[in-house]
């Protein structure tokens, strides 16, 4: 009987060495396990397993806490690259302190993980994000920016995420997001959804308006005007800096 993350993934690579399938979504996404290390960080001891898929050869990465393949109710965070949030530290979006604070929660979990999806600019890129930034100094919000480039206000498909959560073998998720369309596709996709985790930063004089057109245009649960929440925005919110016992508090 395997017990340990290295057993089981060597494993599912023995089983499956050369994954194909008819894949997911519009672009019938496949993705296939590569590699997994250590992962020691200054958020926690994690796992990196890495993928890579059929449509473009863009290498995928969950950075995973604990035990989670075939796992149930894995509190789980889809975060898409930002470049400009995640390794510059832009004060525009709010990318950088939602991917910390993830990985400061999951690290002090018994298990979960985060899959960091190579989709920049929600999945418009790099040069096309930079573009839209430039229209927005100009007095567009993101959305309006996006679609006068000539995209969709989210370009995003999170059939690749969906596809590395099979490839884990994982049963069912707790989905750390603010963001109910990520939730509609995952479900879409056959991933078993069993809760929200609610994931809201606090804002800066820099990205406010931003945070403000995500809840307004892009549908978040974001509240900013003390507005009645519905049921589902009950949960109160994991922050940057949050201790495990106040995480723990939360849900008592």
């Amino acid at each position: 009987m395997t017990t340990t993350m290295h057993e089981k993934f060597d494993l599912l690579l023995e089983q499956d060495p050369e994954h194909e399938c008819p894949g997911l979504g519009r672009d019938n996404i496949c993705v296939r396990l590569v590699a997994m290390a250590e992962l020691p960080t200054r958020f926690g001891d994690f796992h990196i397993v890495a993928f890579e898929n059929n449509r473009d050869g863009k290498e995928h990465v969950a950075i995973t806490k604990g035990d989670v393949i075939g796992a149930s109710d894995v509190p789980v965070r889809l975060h898409s690259e930002c470049l400009t949030g995640d390794a510059i530290g832009s004060l525009r979006c709010d990318c950088r302190d939602q991917l910390e604070a993830a990985l400061t929660a999951i690290g002090q979990m018994e298990r979960g993980m985060v899959l960091y999806l190579r989709q920049e600019g929600r999945g418009i890129g790099l040069i096309n994000k930079i573009r839209a930034y430039s229209l927005q100094d100009e007095g567009l919000d993101t959305v309006e920016a996006n679609l006068a480039l000539g995209f969709r206000d989210d370009e995003r498909d999170y059939a690749v995420a969906a596809h590395m959560l099979m490839s884990l073998k994982v049963e069912s998720i707790q989905l750390m997001t603010n963001n109910p369309k990520k939730i509609a596709q995952l479900t879409q996709y056959g991933i078993q959804v069993n809760d929200r985790i609610p994931h809201i930063m606090p804002s800066n004089e820099h990205n406010r308006f931003y945070l403000e057109t995500k809840a307004t245009k892009s549908g978040h649960l974001i509240d900013f005007h003390g507005n009645e929440h519905l049921p589902e925005q009950s949960d109160l919110p994991i922050v940057a800096g949050m201790t495990r016992e106040q995480i723990g508090a939360m849900h008592e």
